[in-house]
């Protein structure tokens, strides 16, 4: 059972991960720091989107339009360390 549990939790940090790297990308595309014309750039912004935009759309809709700020991010990886934590304290008695 502990194998599964660190297998699931592994999984969780990556996908915390890759929701952090997809939001300092999104910022270096708006700041024209990066070049979305690249076909690496666009090919890995486009897999980042496309992995974390079904988990962050929800979360869009319940939370109010801040002006521009998107804390959407913040509340998933919040969410998904309270998830951590509570599969930790219940699953590895």
């Amino acid at each position: 059972m502990n194998s599964l549990i660190l297998l699931i939790d592994t999984v969780i940090s990556i996908y915390m991960w890759m929701l952090i790297i997809s939001v300092v990308m999104s910022w270096l595309v708006s700041f024209n720091v990066i070049n979305t014309s690249n076909q690496f750039v666009y090919t890995v912004g486009n897999f980042l989107h496309r992995i974390t935009e079904p988990a962050l759309r929800p979360i869009r809709r319940i939370i109010p339009d801040l002006g521009g700020i998107d804390i959407s991010p913040v509340v998933l990886i919040l969410l998904l360390v309270f998830a951590r934590n509570l599969m930790w304290e219940y699953l590895a008695r």
